[in-house]
């Protein structure tokens, strides 16, 4: 448990906010007003978050200018899916213009998520509040309010479970899990490398050895002749063995954003690979790298997946 993390301030960001004087050395946490992001709540026939994510910029279409440079945070509300659009760049360009650079952002969160919290308005500046009208966060004149009206602020103990987080110290905004999910995928080859590298050490000592013996043993094998014969068969094991490292490193580098690798093997004589791409253009990308390295390529049947394969 990381209780450092609880420390860090919870700085509410809206359109009229004064500029911030501190530097927050330790790093800051904070959350969108709806002035930041757009939202949809629908019911999507499916049931992982990472699904609902791949259809929900669709959800969007026509109704987001630059929808290219938009990003997404999904999660689920009983029955419906929540669909929050945010802009990387110009939330940090805000940010900055209002003082607190971008790579002092530790968590990013969204008023959407703790509206049942909020059954006051939130003053935004003089002119405008946000108010929780049938459960969505809504921007409205102050003038619409009540004078008796109570009020209330965003404080730390607000902070929801989950978020999204700058990467690289503010270069871009990506969310946990696609973070998780990229951790995983490069530890998998890291595993494979060692082992297929483990494996061709130990085959080379062993071989070495035995070529020790029988020199030893027959000395008629030191005869040139000979001795390349040996070394003939044990040279299509170790490039065998280089050619499925080098293989294992093509692939690696078809990992890239909105393509997933969800399945590996790899046999003495051939090897397959599927990948799940976000959408066409990652597909034909896909392909076009698969194309490169001479990897034969196939669609897989009611899905966006494409499966990649060859011999050794």
């Amino acid at each position: 448990m990381n209780f450092m993390e609880k420390t860090k301030e919870l700085i509410f960001i809206y359109s009229e906010m004064k500029r911030i004087d501190n530097t927050y050395a330790s790093g800051v946490n904070i959350m969108l007003s709806p002035q930041f992001y757009t939202l949809k709540r629908e019911q999507i026939p499916v049931k992982y978050t990472y699904q609902a994510k791949r259809i929900a910029p669709s959800l969007f279409d026509g109704f987001l200018e630059d929808a290219e440079a938009y990003k997404y945070f999904v999660y689920k509300e009983e029955d419906m899916w929540l669909i929050i659009a945010y802009h990387p760049e110009e939330i940090k360009a805000f940010i900055e213009s209002k003082g607190l650079s971008a790579e002092k952002i530790v968590n990013v969160y969204f008023a959407e998520q703790i509206a049942e919290s909020l059954m006051h308005p939130v003053l935004l500046g003089e002119r405008e509040a946000m108010v929780n009208l049938g459960g969505t966060m809504t921007v409205v004149p102050q003038d619409a309010l009540k004078s008796s009206e109570r009020t209330m602020t965003i404080d730390d103990s607000m902070k929801p479970k989950k978020g999204v987080t700058f990467e690289g110290r503010g270069k871009s905004l990506i969310s946990s899990n696609e973070a998780y999910t990229l951790a995983g995928i490069l530890l998998l080859f890291c595993v494979i490398y060692f082992v297929e590298g483990s494996r061709y050490s130990s085959n080379d000592a062993t071989l070495e050895k035995e070529m020790q013996i029988l020199l030893e043993d027959y000395p008629s094998l030191q005869s040139s002749y000979t001795r390349k014969n040996i070394a003939h068969k044990y040279r299509a094991i170790d490039k065998k063995e280089r050619k499925k490292r080098e293989i294992i490193k093509a692939l690696s580098h078809m990992i890239f954003k909105g393509s997933t690798l969800k399945l590996l093997t790899i046999s003495d004589k051939r090897f397959k690979a599927q990948f799940a791409c976000k959408d066409e253009r990652v597909a034909n990308k896909l392909k076009e790298l698969a194309k490169k390295e001479k990897f034969n390529t196939s669609k897989v049947s009611n899905k966006r997946d494409i499966e990649i394969g060859g011999l050794l």
